[in-house]
């Protein structure tokens, strides 16, 4: 089977195990069947802006020309630091965006990927967000009208918990001691400002995360189609936004949003 188009972040359905979908172009091609078959992914030089389809010399931010990562509100630094959002008073690169994507429900969670983190996501990204960034489960702590307060909160708690993943312990498994998240939501609720306890959520529900494939590498050494064009191997595993090959390699998906590619394979 080969397809062909512009890569954005794979596509996930919540199922045991959770469900993969390829995205090139207007195609998509279902990874799973792959597990444990040879593909092969090959750049061709073209990377397109995901934003205005621009061609570009070099992507930022999971995709964008330099130009738009300047001005869109998709790459506002507000999306990675969402304490620095300020829709709610009327200040954004675009209110309309804002409104539809700062200006709704928030969670803050926790999740276990190579340790436990605090994160904020949209209400309607859940479970994706816990599945893009590999969390094995998650636990939603609060919930906000806005990204701002929501970005409040996890700044509080990041003082005390992890707010990054360590990719290469979360690709290996490497976790200590699966933790008591519930313990844990509860330990860091006492430390929050009274002002944003308000914000807590009694749901103590835990949402368990499996992932296709059950090869766990000792190693893994990143590949990137900046440095190789043509990235080839046994799919053994998924997890995140990872392809993990038999070999101990592996290449983020996400990162190459708007490389063009060429997917070959056999089911």
């Amino acid at each position: 089977m080969n397809l062909s188009g512009n890569l954005i972040k794979m596509r996930s359905e919540y199922n045991t195990p959770v469900d993969y979908y390829l995205v090139l172009g207007n195609s998509e091609l279902y990874l799973n069947s792959f597990i444990g078959k040879h593909i092969k992914l090959t750049h061709n030089g073209v990377i397109n802006c995901v934003a205005c389809g621009k061609q570009t010399n070099k992507s930022f931010a999971d995709g964008y020309c330099y130009a738009c990562f300047q001005t869109v509100p998709m790459a506002d630094p507000s999306v990675v630091n969402p304490e620095l959002s300020m829709a709610q008073y009327g200040i954004a690169r675009d209110m309309e965006w804002a409104e539809q994507h700062d200006l709704i429900d928030h969670f803050v969670y926790l999740s276990l990927t190579s340790g436990v983190k605090v994160g904020v996501t949209r209400h309607h990204q859940i479970p994706t967000r816990w599945i893009d960034q590999g969390a094995s489960m998650a636990i939603k702590l609060a919930k906000t009208p806005n990204r701002h307060i929501a970005g409040l909160i996890e700044t509080q708690l990041k003082k005390h918990v992890a707010d990054k993943t360590n990719w290469q312990a979360m690709l290996k498994n490497q976790v200590e001691n699966a933790p008591d998240l519930i313990g844990k939501k509860n330990e860091l609720s006492e430390l929050l400002h009274p002002e944003l306890q308000k914000y807590l959520l009694p749901d103590n529900q835990v949402t368990t995360i499996e992932f296709p494939g059950n090869y766990v590498p000792e190693t893994v050494a990143s590949l990137s189609f900046d440095k190789q064009p043509l990235v080839e191997g046994v799919l053994a595993r998924i997890k995140g936004q990872y392809l993990i090959f038999d070999s101990n390699k592996v290449i983020n998906i996400r990162k190459h949003s708007g490389y063009h590619i060429t997917f070959e394979g056999s089911e």
